[in-house]
Order: C-alpha cells, then structure tokens, then sequence
C-alpha cells in the first residue's frame, strides 16, 4: 500500500451523529489501507429564525444555542475518538471542526474531498449521513468506500468487482486498481438478468484481462431471483469472504432532484460490507 495514500473522512453530526463504532471502522480501514487521514467533523449553524412565536410560547433562540452546542459537542468527542483510535493504529491524521448551515454542509465536503486520493465514509441508516455520504461520491471525481460498523479486514486479499461493461463500472474497475495494487484476488460479479449485456461472458472477459495484468482473477455470474440487485451484489461478495465490493454509481439529475440507480439505491440504504463506489 501507498504510505503517502491521503484519505478524506467527513463526520456528520445533525441531526444526529454518525454513530461511533463506524468512525472507528473507518480508522481501522484506512489503517489498512496506509493511509494518511484528514477528519473534517461538521459543527451546524443555524441561522437566526425570526417569528411571532419566538420568546413566547417557543424560546427559539435558545433551541438553535442547545442543538449547536450538542452539535459541537459531538464534533468534539468525534475528533477526540478518531485521534485516540489512529494512535493506537499509528495512522498519521489530522482532525478540525467546521461550521456549516444546515444545506451547506454537503457542498463544503464535496469541495475538501477533491484534495484527497480517496474518502471514507462512515455510513448508518441515518438519512443526513447517507445523503452526506451520496454527495460526496457523485460530486467528488475521486472514488469512495461506504463503511459499515464492522470488523476491519487486517489487510484486502479479495476484492469483489461488479461488472456490466458500463462507464461506471469502468471508473470503479480503474480505481481499484489503482488503490489496490498486486497482490489482491479479484472475483468479477455480473448479474446477467437484471439488464441488457453484450454477451452472457462479459465476467469471464474482464477477469481474462486482469489476469493478463498478473492478477489471480476469476468470474462468476449471478442471477437475482426475486432479489434486488444491491442484495444479489452484496450477498455473493459475502458468500465469497470478499474484503471490498467496488462497484460503479449509477446517478442521474431529473430537474432538481438526483435519482439513483436500483444497485446504487440498495447500497447507501442497506449497506452489507464495505463498498468502493466510483461515478
């Protein structure tokens, strides 16, 4: 592994904080990927509400000083767990606070993340840490891996890869490259009935070309049976004892709103194990 990695890791604490065993995970991780990390933990400002009711039946004013300092709070006690756990890993890490409105938060972290090789993003079934983590991974340009609260693997020997011959799976196939090195196994996963592919041996075509890289690669294909193809995905990588699931993220904008793809939907709402995601 790169010792001169460097890996961005945005902590979300409004509504609620991301939940501590996961920021540890994400420590663990980018342990074992070697590398340096960078902690941005988000404090919220809220910005005055002016209102009839305000002082009378509800002390708004004093709503927004306890939910911002609960919010700082958490930053605190966040930065202060994730440098305790990086000193124990000998993990090279920075740690700041920074304000944001609520709304803004996003777009600030978006900003940061493209200074760094790659973000770790704690994940948990709390909406503003999803949409933090979705953020980044559509508006960075530089890949991600979505982290559950589990158990570290002590180094990545088997990697499993979703692939559909699209642009995005390309993106996520060069990226892991990239951030794997050698050494790694490679098991390609493609599910032939959920779209339209060239042909029924794409799987076995891309572990051909791995294996032409010097890589121990192999190809397996799936079908969903009743299953969306998030859970097909997830559940072979873990059948298979993969250490990374690294797949592409499928996006795209209907007027305001950005829709996910199914596969990219069922990742950030039930995450199974760690998934590198690339758009």
């Amino acid at each position: 592994m790169d010792p001169h990695r460097l890996a961005y890791v945005p902590l979300a604490t409004y509504p609620e904080p991301v939940p501590d065993e996961t920021v540890l995970t994400v420590l663990d991780y980018a342990a074992v990927l070697g590398a340096r990390v960078h902690v941005t933990a988000f404090a919220v400002d809220i910005p005055p509400v002016y209102t009839p009711l305000a002082g009378r039946i509800i002390n708004i004013p004093d709503m927004i000083r306890a939910t911002e300092e609960d919010s700082r709070q958490h930053c605190r006690r966040l930065t202060n767990l994730a440098g305790e756990r990086a000193k124990s890993l000998a993990v090279p890490i920075t740690c700041s606070i920074q304000k944001a409105v609520p709304g803004q938060m996003d777009d600030i972290a978006i900003v940061k993340s493209r200074y760094f090789d790659i973000s770790l993003l704690a994940w948990s079934k709390e909406l503003a840490v999803q949409d933090l983590a979705q953020s980044i991974v559509f508006g960075s340009g530089r890949p991600s891996i979505l982290l559950p609260a589990r158990k570290a693997p002590s180094e990545i020997k088997h990697v499993a890869i979703a692939w559909d011959e699209s642009r995005v799976a390309a993106r996520a196939l060069a990226d892991s490259v990239q951030l794997l090195g050698h050494g790694v196994r490679v098991t390609v996963l493609t599910v032939h009935d959920e779209k339209p592919l060239s042909d029924h041996g794409v799987a076995a075509s891309l572990a051909a070309f791995l294996k032409l890289r010097g890589t121990e690669a192999g190809a397996e294909n799936l079908s969903l049976n009743g299953r969306s193809v998030s859970f097909a995905l997830q559940a072979r990588a873990i059948e298979i004892d993969a250490d990374l699931l690294v797949m592409g993220a499928y996006g795209h904008s209907r007027i305001r709103d950005f829709v996910l793809g199914g596969a990219t939907t069922g990742v950030f709402s039930d995450l199974r194990l760690p998934v590198l995601l690339s758009h």
